[in-house]
């Protein structure tokens, strides 16, 4: 096998386990999730709000994070576009989600862009998490809230 070769198979490998982790996610199916990640993975948030944690590090501190997502939204991730990159390993894509905050009923509709790191086995050993926040409170506050800055909401673990 070439080289090239060689970084077209790792490319299309960790674009797949990014597409899995979006369908497991959606799917609700946080064990076999976190089976996508490295023992020792991060995973990112630089725009966390209050009460959700900017970087969560190992599976079980994953696992833990994500063990509520599944009652918290319903959700189907669309338009999902990959960026080429130099590294075969680095997953840069763009995507958007559609789906309902349980919780609330109201409509969670959000645009994300992820910057992900993969490992010789495709598995994911960083994970940088670019979403809106602010979609994600306006769709789990109850109608009857009043807006406040001040207001933040839990939906990891």
């Amino acid at each position: 096998m070439t080289a090239k070769e060689d970084d077209a198979n790792r490319r299309a490998a960790a674009q797949h386990t990014l597409a899995e982790h979006l369908r497991l996610t959606a799917a609700g199916r946080v064990d076999e999730w976190v089976a996508l990640f490295a023992p020792d993975a991060v995973l990112e948030f630089p725009y966390a709000p209050a009460g959700v944690p900017q970087r969560v590090t190992g599976r079980d501190a994953l696992l833990a994070h994500m063990s509520n997502f599944p009652e918290t939204f319903d959700v189907e991730f669309v338009d999902l576009v990959f960026h080429e990159t130099v590294e075969p390993s680095l997953v840069i894509a763009e995507f958007r989600s559609k789906g309902t905050a349980l919780p609330t009923g109201k409509p969670y509709e959000q645009t994300c862009i992820s910057v992900v790191r993969t490992d010789d086995d495709a598995r994911i050993t960083h994970y940088l998490d670019y979403w809106n926040p602010l979609v994600a409170i306006e769709a789990l506050t109850p109608q009857d809230v009043p807006s406040d800055p001040d207001i933040s909401v839990t939906f990891g673990g």
